[in-house]
């Protein structure tokens, strides 16, 4: 399988694993699925860290590279296509780094590990953190 992680399952993957399912830590610990993590993702972690919500052990110029390579999860770019999906879709979320994940998972046919449930209002196959 192909999974986007939502930030937040990202975010709980390499801070409180325990915090997710136990059918998600399974799936994002057993090993053999393509794991990615948006950039929008890393970019929300950084104003969320960087406005004091967010605490990482380190500064997330290097905690998100640093654990991208630990867990082998792949680092996909926002392309000009994947911003520009975003005004196709419906407003079921406004939240604009979740827009994009959405817009990615489309366009790029990967399933999305999330816990927010009006991701299942899109087109996007979801899998319950």
């Amino acid at each position: 399988m192909r999974i986007l992680l939502d930030t937040q399952c990202w975010l709980w993957m390499t801070l409180s694993p325990d915090r997710l399912s136990p059918k998600a830590r399974s799936l994002v610990e057993r090993g053999g699925d393509e794991l990615y993590l948006s950039a929008a993702s890393a970019w929300e972690i950084a104003i969320k860290y960087s406005v004091g919500k967010l605490r990482l052990p380190e500064p997330p110029g290097r905690y998100v590279p640093s654990r991208l390579e630990a867990l082998r999860v792949v680092p996909l770019p926002i392309e000009h296509s994947h911003a520009l999906h975003v005004a196709t879709l419906p407003r079921h979320h406004r939240d604009p780094f979740d827009r994009v994940l959405i817009a990615q998972a489309q366009m790029e046919n990967l399933q999305i590990l999330t816990a927010d449930p009006l991701f299942a209002a899109y087109d996007v196959t979801t899998i319950d953190a």
